[in-house]
């Protein structure tokens, strides 16, 4: 489940309350932080009895060895959300999303139920001409979850879909669906603003940055695109020394640039998504 905590009243601010209880499960320090959504469907007493009222926050961190067992355990996002990963494989999407969903836009009740069904479908999973937005990440968790495609609908009374599950580990409650959210906040954020910067190590290489932005992008990125968006925005700057210890060819280490970090915190800035060819 994801790190949470009840409204405490001690706390100068909701943000501060959320920070020390974040960091107090994961012993993990929080940089940028931002409000994210405020969750109150009626249906979330599904599983307590009780209705509760989430506010939810998207706090970015680095990956650090804590030594301590108390500490959350890092998973990736892609565990929860394998059709966002289109790095490799599409088989998921082809194979089993598209037939499934396709079965399920057959079912409606009437043609122009199911053509608003279909429309949806291809809108969301970039199909039948249409583009994929990996922006859309809630989009599709919430049509997977009314097509009966994913274990948490079936806890809110929904029939599974007759060809069974996709893969992708559930969560409890909706955390999913927070979880989803968050995704689709942070894909479009690294598109104008620098965020990306948090979870950067002080010292990178190019490519480090690159396979950052595609992970949390979940898709490919043209190298020499890539780096020429970086180098045209002015981002990062050499730091004179170069990776020691590593096979193969050394590569050069970069730093983010202060005055860029501070100017674009402010105005904002577009991170470099340049579509792969």
């Amino acid at each position: 489940m994801l790190p949470a905590g009840p409204f405490e009243v001690g706390h100068l601010s909701l943000q501060g309350g959320m920070r020390a209880w974040v960091e107090a499960q994961t012993r993990h320090p929080l940089g940028y932080v931002e409000q994210l959504y405020t969750f109150s469907d009626r249906d979330r007493a599904a599983e307590t009895g009780v209705r509760t009222i989430s506010i939810s926050y998207l706090g970015l961190t680095r990956e650090r060895e804590t030594g301590s067992a108390a500490s959350g355990a890092w998973r990736p996002w892609y565990r929860y959300f394998p059709w966002e990963d289109r790095r490799g494989d599409s088989s998921l999407i082809e194979d089993l999303i598209l037939p499934r969903l396709d079965t399920w836009a057959l079912r409606a009740a009437n043609a122009d139920l199911q053509a608003q069904r279909r429309q949806r479908v291809s809108m969301t999973f970039g199909s039948d001409g249409h583009v994929w937005s990996e922006d859309m990440v809630l989009q599709r968790y919430e049509l997977l979850f009314e097509a009966g495609l994913v274990a948490e609908a079936t806890r809110q009374g929904r029939p599974a879909h007759e060809a069974g599950l996709l893969p992708g580990t559930a969560m409890r409650y909706d955390h999913r669906r927070i979880l989803a959210t968050a995704m689709a906040r942070l894909r479009a954020k690294i598109k104008y603003r620098p965020v990306v910067f948090e979870l950067m190590p002080l010292n990178f290489t190019l490519s480090q940055l690159q396979s950052t932005v595609e992970t949390l992008a979940g898709r490919g990125l043209h190298k020499q695109n890539f780096r020429r968006l970086v180098e045209q925005q002015n981002l990062v700057e050499e730091i004179g020394v170069l990776t020691a210890g590593v096979t193969g060819r050394p590569a050069k280490l970069y730093r983010f640039r202060s005055d860029v970090m501070l100017e674009r915190a402010i105005s904002g800035s577009k991170l470099p998504l340049a579509r792969q060819d």
